[in-house]
């Protein structure tokens, strides 16, 4: 049998069938030989929209929500900017609905009962807030933990915020209060020359000072105060809803990052210096040298078993702790700044708005704070005095009411979530409690846009506690919603006997800017001036 040596191959001899032509390559073949990077590209993106679109669908299921969501941002850029009456909508479209930002799909309860049974979910939900917040607020913040862990860890806290502790905190908030009372008179009177001016941002430097002080007292300098106050803007910015879910340098997360590190130091800093003031047997003055205390006398205490020594039980601190490090003691002031910080600074604005434009009721906020008083302004915060002026606590509360300083909690299903009988939120999706529409329910709130106190002295709007989610219910509901409070009737109470305000009003005064909480689109411009 003869050899061919020349190793050519069969089809390109001249003289070998051409029963090999291109059709006998195969369909796929043909496709493969036709590609290239471009075309490869291409495919690969309309498979990962076909996906992104299929998985939302999917997720949606039976909730209101878009037909179809625009590939992978979903509303993104529209929410960049967040319209209140945008949100209004979507509350009104259901008592679920969702949406779908990036990789996040998200249900949005809408109804007092859905919301309430998210917040009392422990078992499928825990709280989120959003991707970026774990590398500002760090992943092992107390506010991440769960369960069993997590109600540990609130316990050693309740102790800061009984009557007992919150009157201590008392004379740092009134010395914060006069000097910026001084400030508000001589910004409008000197650097203003009478003249209104936007007060939101000082209502947040305001709100920012009298936090620090009671949390950290005066080891905080004014200048590092002031510091806190005029970056934590960056820190709002960075953990606002709809984000990118990753830091990118010169970012609103990058500057974010930036400035909680550095409050993050400034808290180490106040730590190092209550526990070295507490171990040298001085007075609590902030809730930092109330916790540093309770720290040391559990130190104290277990030193005692381990000595075998006989203990008394009333020696036993109703929670024993450990002693946590200064930087553990920061990441858990910071969560009270977070927590309270752009609430505050959104109610105080509030009041002082609708107060300025209902002089009625700031006629009867003064003489009530005088009654109490027995006519004498400088008397000091007490709690025997915040407690004895209802009026003045039903116009709070139907501040927090009616311009809620929170409208969204944002939680994650820790596992599938059957928030109904006919649909489940899917492991991994960001479900979100809405407060707003529990809040103006007109069949508990009656003309629930009508700024009224009156509902809580004579109305029925004390017995709609289901409604009241201004802060949260279930496991995680705000520890300091009664200093709140008790902090924004004391700075009210004591503004309506030092000082007159007016509001210059303007198209967009009553108009709804989101901005992680709610201000008045025009940011509030107002006139101060003392009161003789």
């Amino acid at each position: 049998m003869a050899v061919n040596g020349s190793f050519a191959s069969p089809v390109a001899n001249a003289d070998y069938p051409r029963a090999l032509d291109a059709g006998s390559v195969g369909f796929l073949g043909q496709m493969y030989s036709g590609w290239n990077g471009y075309s490869i590209a291409i495919t690969t993106l309309l498979l990962l929209v076909a996906y992104d679109q299929f998985k939302y669908i999917w997720n949606k299921g039976s909730i209101v929500g878009p037909a179809w969501k625009m590939p992978f941002i979903g509303p993104f850029l529209s929410s960049v900017n967040p319209k209140m009456d945008e949100y209004k909508a979507k509350w009104a479209s259901g008592d679920l609905s969702c949406v779908s930002v990036f990789h996040k799909f998200v249900v949005i309860a809408s109804s007092r009962d859905m919301a309430r049974k998210v917040f009392n979910s422990p078992a499928f939900v825990k709280p989120c807030v959003v991707d970026v917040a774990q590398k500002l607020l760090r992943p092992t913040n107390w506010v991440f933990l769960d369960g069993r862990a997590h109600i540990d860890y609130r316990k050693g806290l309740n102790g800061l915020f009984t009557r007992q502790a919150l009157e201590t905190y008392l004379p740092g908030q009134e010395e914060v209060y006069e000097k910026y009372f001084d400030k508000f008179v001589e910004i409008s009177q000197v650097e203003n020359n009478g003249k209104p001016v936007p007060f939101m941002p000082v209502f947040r430097e305001l709100m920012c000072a009298v936090s620090c002080r009671t949390f950290v007292g005066h080891y905080m300098s004014d200048a590092a105060v002031k510091k806190i106050a005029d970056d934590y803007y960056k820190i709002t910015a960075a953990l606002e809803l709809v984000n990118f879910p990753f830091i990118i340098p010169f970012t609103r997360t990058w500057y974010g990052k930036k400035a909680s590190d550095m409050v993050l130091n400034e808290f180490s800093i106040c730590a190092a210096k209550s526990k070295a003031r507490m171990k040298a047997g001085g007075d609590v003055t902030c809730i930092m040298d109330g916790w540093v205390k309770s720290m040391l006398e559990s130190e104290k205490y277990r030193e005692k078993i381990a000595k075998g020594m006989k203990v008394d039980d009333s020696e036993k601190p109703a929670t024993l702790l450990r002693i946590f490090s200064d930087f553990e003691i920061s990441m858990t002031v910071f969560t009270f700044l977070f927590a309270s910080q752009d609430a505050t600074s959104s109610a105080s604005t509030w009041l002082f708005q609708l107060m300025a434009d209902r002089p009625e009721i700031l006629d009867r906020v003064r003489e009530e704070n005088l009654a109490v008083r027995n006519g004498d302004k400088h008397q000091e915060f007490s709690m025997n005095i915040l407690e004895n002026m209802p009026y003045t606590r039903a116009v709070v509360k139907e501040t927090l009411r009616y311009r809620p300083p929170v409208i969204m909690v944002p939680y994650v299903a820790k596992k599938s979530f059957p928030v109904t009988d006919s649909y489940t939120a899917p492991k991994g999706s960001m479900v979100i409690p809405s407060v707003w529409p529990a809040l103006h329910d007109p069949e508990v709130y009656p003309e629930p846009d009508l700024f009224d106190p009156e509902r809580w002295i004579t109305g029925d709007a004390e017995k709609a506690v289901k409604n009241w989610l201004v802060f949260g219910t279930g496991p995680h509901y705000c520890l300091g919603q009664t200093y709140a409070q008790n902090n924004l009737m004391a700075m009210i109470g004591k503004a309506s006997m030092h000082l007159d305000w007016k509001h210059h009003i303007t198209p967009l005064s009553e108009d709804i800017k989101v901005f992680a909480t709610l201000f008045p689109m025009d940011d509030c411009p107002l006139v101060f001036s003392k009161r003789d």
